[in-house]
């Protein structure tokens, strides 16, 4: 059982990685298909199988737009999420339980569905993740916004490429290069002056984190241990 007990209105980081760290992201379309699915069941209501048989939506500029899945966007959301990030062999997120159970709800009809349609498409069985996803109970508006930049920024942190470029995690959307809907830029761009500052921080974030393990950044708490 999950020893953490999600509070409605608080904020979560959640994360995962790929089962001995392989990748869980090979081509545009895993992206697109795991995009469709964080819009797709965030809902209260059962909207049925999203894998569709073709990849009309392989386009990078559809990624944010694409069309829902069956039944439309949600009715009764279960989460809010705030950023997101998918990155080769792992994905983080910052999410706010809307409805009781409402991140179980979520993340085992996100997990179990790209687990069902990634084992199909790529002729494999058995677990696509490393174990169950991880949580950490973010305690105050510092460390929000602390690892909004660092989600967004993550590739960057990874020395992969640029954030701005990376079209699989809301920073494009929080710097005004796309206009996706999918997360709440809101509620944290309100606490800076502009988008420049916002971007000033985030470029901060990521020198900070660069040479620091991974382990260390996301597995610490807000108390720091």
């Amino acid at each position: 059982m999950r020893r953490q007990q999600f509070q409605v209105g608080e904020y979560y980081h959640i994360f995962n990685r790929g089962v001995e760290s392989r990748q869980i992201f090979v081509d545009d379309y895993d992206y697109i298909r795991f995009l469709r699915g964080m819009r797709g069941f965030n809902r209260l209501e059962a909207i049925g199988s999203i894998y569709e048989k073709d990849y009309q939506s392989k386009k990078v500029g559809q990624v944010q737009e694409a069309k829902p899945p069956i039944g439309g966007l949600a009715s009764t959301p279960l989460v809010e999420l705030m950023c997101y990030s998918l990155v080769l062999n792992h994905y983080h997120f910052i999410l706010k339980p809307l409805e009781e159970k409402g991140i179980e709800r979520f993340m085992h009809k996100l997990g179990t569905s790209f687990t069902m349609y990634f084992n199909q498409k790529y002729n494999r069985s058995g677990a696509l993740f490393q174990g169950p996803y991880k949580s950490i109970h973010i305690r105050t508006d510092g460390n929000l916004f602390r690892l909004s930049a660092y989600i967004n920024a993550n590739i960057e942190v990874h020395k992969i490429t640029r954030a701005e470029k990376w079209p699989w995690s809301s920073y494009q959307d929080y710097i005004g290069k796309r206009n996706g809907s999918l997360s709440n830029k809101k509620m944290i761009l309100d606490h800076f002056k502009n988008v420049s500052e916002y971007k000033e921080f985030v470029v901060i974030v990521i020198k900070e984190f660069q040479d620091v393990k991974e382990e260390i950044i996301i597995f610490k708490n807000d108390n720091g241990k």
